[in-house]
Order: structure tokens, then C-alpha cells, then sequence
């Protein structure tokens, strides 16, 4: 009887359209569920409007509520999708290579083999009359580097931990001196000495490299023997960090920041040291340590050329790297005042007249030298925010020769991460010159310009081979950019991806719907989707793409957006090198012609070919390089701050030496 009016009491419900009666209805049915649970033996609160219509729901109308808590579920995980975001590449906390404290003791004992008695073991032998034969032994000569051995007793160095193995390695199985004899240091070390000093001319600092000459004079034999072993691990020790530093660069880019993708070069420090010891040329032994190709070559000539200009006795020098905001402090605080006061407008300097004239040389970047420094950036048409970067000192002093030395020796140091042969066919890339370049024995070489990523989605640095054309391509959207720039659009409209030229399947290959899709669990990494765009004339990567497999999911492609050419700063796509000329580079590296390629292309189908022979390319980033033609170095504008964070890396580098230097 109960269950039939509460059966009645819904239906009406449903039913009225006059609010009145529903609430009556409302409350009717409220009665009925409570004599029913009171009936029960329960008690239990009187429900709001809401929830009973909800128990309503439940109880007589099942479909209709699960397809509501469906669309509640699904408005949720929308939210949680939108908030799902994956994190670009990132800039490190550099570490320097640590030095350590070497002990050089396990050489200061000289080990020979013990001669045992041979046992009698022919035929018919007694055991119990073991006959030996025994040569006479020569008597022990012990050399100079032996008599000076319990000197290495107490010794230690300090070095990179290779260098010290390296050093252990050589002189247990080659005990000699290398760089003093009977008489004291040899002319042999003081050429080595010479060179480690010149060791700024590519790019690196002396000092790393410096080894006092020993004061002999009046000590005892064991004393100088001491001190020529002291000298001789010293030397031996610099040399070898030399050979590494210019082999393998001094900073390690993978440690930079994430953006880097570079394996360091090794070198075989022991067989370094030997080849130092079979030879009297050190001019040529250290030299050999260095990149030899043609750019390392152009590099140096730089930057000789530019240390022999004389600089103009008016010029305002700014560190490069000077990175300064506000309430900070440096030391070029002086330079950046003395540079707005030279190149400063009148207008300019009568505004802030009372700010130049109380400047007292503080390092202190203080308000009054903040509102300054905005008005120049106004003046200059930057940005007014005050902070002193690359670019505002670039308006203060221009291009001087110390912002050009200082990217021709960091253009050294990276010139150490990449191979020392190129090759000689190849595709060379200069994010920072927006350029990329094919170049081949016999041909003419290949250059046009390039777009790269955005500072937010940087160009990596690394190099790889090239190994496909790829005609009519799809573009396989990276998961970064299904999670950042697809979800927010598919949380408002899930069947965005259907109507706008994409397919999406599952990782079996089979297609579904983007709107059947939980994009919460794929941006989550619960589940797992393949979206791809149609080839088409909106194709992000236009008609061609040419792939060396690399996991940063970088190559070189097409693009509609043709427009981006016409500009100086070329830094738009997500990470991937847009062509100006895609067919004509399809074409180089595939060794024909580029109607060739149009023709593959016009046939319309999505089709790869292999590329043949062995063709590196360098994805690479300098702020200084050769020009094409030989003319000299060209410049080019930090784009991703990323010589700065290399002078930060080297500056650590340094550091981290300098404290080792003064622990010894």
C-alpha cells in the first residue's frame, strides 16, 4: 500500500508543471519514505528537495541518473586534464667536475717478481728430491726515478679523479722521469711550461695549467729528490688536464641543462702521457689536443685578431653576462652609469640629472639608478623593466671586442662537444644564426634560412644522422603538446580533433573518436593514445619532412606558415627546424634533384625513402662562427641566454680549480 503511494507520488512529480504542487508532492512522498523507514525499525533525517529527487532518480528513473553522474564524472576529469600540464626541458644547477686529493703512495714502492724454485716434475722424479736451477741474480741498479720513490711516500695531488688514476697507470708501468733528469728540470719541461701558458689562446686559462718551478738550491739529496718528484707529478698532472680540457671542453653541456644532448669525448689520458714522453715537440704534442678542422682554426685567428686591436681609450666596457634587477649589486654598476651618461640622449641626461651627478660609484643598483636605466631602455625602444640583460647592454656599448672575444671562446668551448671530423657530407644548424647549412665535396653548399623553437620550446642541442624523406607526411603530435595545447581545447570541445583533420587510435592502431576519449588518464599517463594529423595543405609540417630519430622527436620539415621567413628573430615552432627550402634540402641529402622530390610529392601519397650514405646532422648553437665564404666570424644574438648559463658553468669551473690551487 506504502510502495503504491510513493509510485503515485512520483509520477506527479513528473508530471505537474505547477510548483506548488510539486513541492506537495514533494512532501507527501517525504511522508511516505519516513512512515516506511519508521516502520522498518530505522530513523533517519528528513532529506532536502534535492536529494530526495535524487532518490527519486535512482529509484525510478536508473538510466537517466547514470547518464548524469556520467556527465558529472566527465566535467570532472575535464577539470583534472586541463590542470595536467608536462614540463619543458629545464636549466640545471651546474656542478663542476670535482678535484681530488690523489695519493701518490702506492708508487713509492719499486715491485719485482720473486723467483721460486722449480719442482722436478720429468718422469720418474722423486718428489722428496726436488733439484733447482737457479740463475745468478744481477744485482738491483736502481735509476733516479727509483731513488727518488719514498718521496711519493707522503705526496699527493690534486686533480680531476682521471687524471690522477691516469697518473698512477703510467708510472707503475713506465717508472721514469719525464720532465727532470740528473740535472734538474729539462728543457723538455720548460717548453711544455711555455705552451700551457699560452693556453688562452684557445680559450682556456692559464692558471689551471701552472706548475712553480722547484727552488733546489742548497737542499739535501732527499730533499731534492722530493722536490723533483713533487715537480715531475705537478707537470705530469697539469699536462694531462690540459689534454683533457682540450679534448672534451672543460665544462660538461649535459649539466648545463637539459636542453643539451651531448656525449663527452674521451681521451685515453695514459697513452696521452706517453706520447709526451717519446717525444721533444711539445709545440706540436700540445696543439694536437686541439679541434683540428677549419672552424677551431677560424676561431683562434678571431681571437688573435681582436686582442691585437687596439680598444678605443673612450670605451665602456660591461662584462658579458652581467645579469642585474633590482636591490642587486655588481660591480659593472659603474660601467652601465658611465655608459648612459656617454651614449644618453640630452633629454635623457637633463631628466635624471640629480641621479648622475650623486652617483658616488656604489655597486648598488638602487631605485634612483632603476627609473635610469628605464628611461634608456624607453629611449632604445626596449622593454622599460629596469633589469640589465643582454640586451640592454648591447644598447648601452654595442658589440664591443670583449662581448665578441668572450662568444669566440665560448664558441671554442663548445666546438669540444661535437665531433672533431664533421664529415663531409652534412647538415650543419646554427639555432642562434637561424641558418641551416649542406655541404658536400664538389657542390655548391646549401644554405637557407630556418625557424626553431620558441624560448619556451627550445631547440636542443645535439647531432645525429640523417636517415629518411618522408613525402606527404603526417605529423604525430607530441604527448607535450597533446597535454599543454590540445586537452584545455578537447575539455571544451571533445570532438574538436574529429572535425579538425586529425586521427586518433589506440596504441593497437585501431581509430575511435576523440570525444570517446578520457583525456585525464592520457594526459595522467593512465592510458595511451596515437594522434596524428592528415597530410594536406594545413599539415603542420607541410609536404616534406626529412627524419634523423633522435628522442627529443626534433627534425627538419615543410611548413604553411611561410611567412616567419621575412623575419630576423626566427624563433616560433615547438622545438622541430621549419625549411625555407625543404625541397631543395629533400633533394641534397637524398643526391637528386629537386623536381625529383616535386614529383614524389605530386604523386600525392604518404610514401619514405632511405636516405643513403652517411649523413650527420649537427643541431647545434653558437653565437659565433664562420662565415660561409671564408670572410670571417659572424655574430649572433644569445637567443636562449644560453651563454650566460655557460659563463656561469665555466665560472663555477674555475671556482672549483682556484679552491683545489689554493688547497695544494
Amino acid at each position: 500500500m506504502q510502495a503504491n503511494k510513493m509510485k503515485n507520488a512520483a509520477r506527479e512529480i513528473g508530471v505537474s508543471r505547477n510548483d506548488g504542487v510539486r513541492k506537495r508532492t514533494v512532501n507527501s512522498l517525504k511522508a511516505c519514505l519516513m512512515a516506511t523507514v519508521l516502520a522498518s525499525g530505522f530513523s533517519v533525517a528528513v532529506p532536502e528537495t534535492a536529494s530526495a529527487q535524487g532518490l527519486f532518480q535512482r529509484l525510478f528513473n536508473p538510466e537517466n541518473h547514470r547518464r548524469q553522474q556520467e556527465r558529472q564524472r566527465q566535467q570532472e576529469l575535464q577539470k583534472k586534464a586541463v590542470s595536467v600540464k608536462v614540463a619543458a626541458p629545464r636549466y640545471l644547477n651546474y656542478t663542476p667536475d670535482t678535484m681530488k686529493k690523489v695519493s701518490l703512495a702506492p708508487l713509492s714502492e719499486k715491485k719485482t717478481a720473486e723467483l721460486q724454485p722449480a719442482a722436478d716434475t720429468t718422469e720418474g722424479g722423486d718428489p722428496a728430491k726436488v733439484e733447482t736451477d737457479i740463475a745468478p741474480v744481477e744485482p738491483v741498479v736502481l735509476t733516479p726515478f727509483d731513488e727518488a720513490r719514498p718521496a711519493l711516500k707522503g705526496l699527493s695531488i690534486t686533480a680531476l679523479p682521471e687524471v690522477g688514476e691516469a697518473l698512477i697507470s703510467y708510472y707503475r708501468e713506465h717508472p721514469g722521469f719525464v720532465w727532470v733528469d740528473e740535472n734538474g728540470v729539462t728543457l723538455k719541461a720548460a717548453k711544455a711550461r711555455k705552451k700551457m701558458a699560452s693556453a688562452d689562446r684557445y680559450g682556456l686559462i692559464p692558471e689551471d695549467y701552472f706548475v712553480p718551478l722547484p727552488a733546489l738550491s742548497g737542499l739535501e739529496e732527499a730533499d731534492r729528490n722530493a722536490a723533483l718528484m713533487g715537480f715531475e707529478m705537478q707537470m705530469s698532472a697539469a699536462a694531462l688536464s690540459y689534454a683533457l680540457d682540450a679534448t672534451r671542453g672543460r665544462v660538461d653541456p649535459n649539466k648545463i641543462s637539459e636542453y643539451h644532448d651531448l656525449p663527452r669525448h674521451e681521451l685515453d689520458l695514459v697513452a696521452a702521457l706517453e706520447s709526451l714522453a717519446a717525444t721533444e715537440d711539445m709545440e706540436a704534442e700540445f696543439a694536437s689536443h686541439q679541434p683540428q678542422n677549419e672552424h677551431f682554426r677560424a676561431l683562434v685567428a678571431e681571437r688573435k685578431r681582436l686582442k691585437a686591436e687596439d680598444e678605443d681609450a673612450n670605451q665602456i666596457v660591461i662584462a658579458p653576462g652581467t645579469f642585474l634587477k633590482a636591490g642587486k649589486s655588481s660591480p659593472e654598476m659603474k660601467n652601465i652609469v658611465a655608459a648612459i651618461g656617454k651614449n644618453g640622449s640630452d633629454a635623457l641626461k637633463a631628466a635624471h640629472v640629480e641621479t648622475l651627478n650623486l652617483y658616488d660609484g656604489s655597486d648598488e643598483y638602487a631605485p634612483a639608478l632603476v627609473n635610469l636605466v628605464k628611461a634608456y631602455q624607453k629611449e632604445s625602444g626596449l622593454t622599460p623593466d629596469g633589469i640589465v640583460g643582454k640586451n640592454t647592454i648591447k644598447a648601452l656599448v654595442g658589440e664591443t671586442n670583449a662581448a665578441k672575444i668572450a662568444k669566440v671562446e665560448l664558441a671554442m668551448e663548445r666546438s669540444r662537444w661535437i665531433p672533431e671530423d664533421l664529415g663531409n657530407r652534412k647538415v650543419f644548424i646554427n639555432q642562434a644564426a637561424f641558418t641551416a647549412t649542406y655541404t658536400a665535396p664538389g657542390d655548391e653548399p646549401l644554405s637557407m634560412r630556418v625557424v626553431v623553437g620558441k624560448k619556451s620550446n627550445q631547440t636542443n642541442f645535439f647531432y645525429d644522422k640523417i636517415e629518411i624523406v618522408e613525402y606527404n607526411p603526417y605529423w604525430g603530435v607530441p604527448y607535450s603538446i597533446i597535454v599543454n595545447e590540445m586537452v584545455p581545447k578537447l575539455a571544451r570541445d571533445p570532438s574538436y580533433l574529429d572535425r579538425s583533420g586529425y586521427e586518433v587510435t589506440t596504441p593497437g592502431g585501431r581509430k575511435i573518436s576523440s570525444a570517446s576519449v578520457n583525456w585525464y588518464a592520457v594526459a595522467a599517463k593512465q592510458t595511451s593514445v596515437n594522434v596524428r594529423q592528415y597530410p594536406g595543405r594545413s599539415n603542420a609540417l607541410g609536404e616534406v619532412k626529412i627524419l634523423f630519430p633522435n628522442r627529443h622527436h626534433i627534425y627538419m620539415h615543410d611548413t604553411p606558415a611561410k611567412n616567419l621567413f621575412n623575419k630576423d628573430v626566427r624563433a616560433y615552432s615547438h622545438g622541430c627546424i621549419r625549411l625555407h627550402d625543404p625541397k631543395g634540402m629533400a633533394a641534397a641529402v637524398l643526391g637528386k634533384s629537386k623536381e625529383y622530390v616535386t614529383s614524389r610529392i605530386a604523386a600525392g601519397q604518404n610514401e619514405q625513402e632511405q636516405v643513403a650514405g652517411d649523413i650527420p646532422v649537427y643541431v647545434s648553437y653558437f653565437t659565433a662562427w664562420p662565415e660561409l665564404d671564408g670572410s670571417g666570424i659572424a655574430y649572433y644574438s644569445d637567443i636562449y641566454d644560453r651563454d650566460r648559463y655557460l659563463l656561469k658553468a665555466i665560472e663555477k669551473t674555475e671556482a672549483e680549480r682556484k679552491k683545489a690551487r689554493t688547497a695544494g
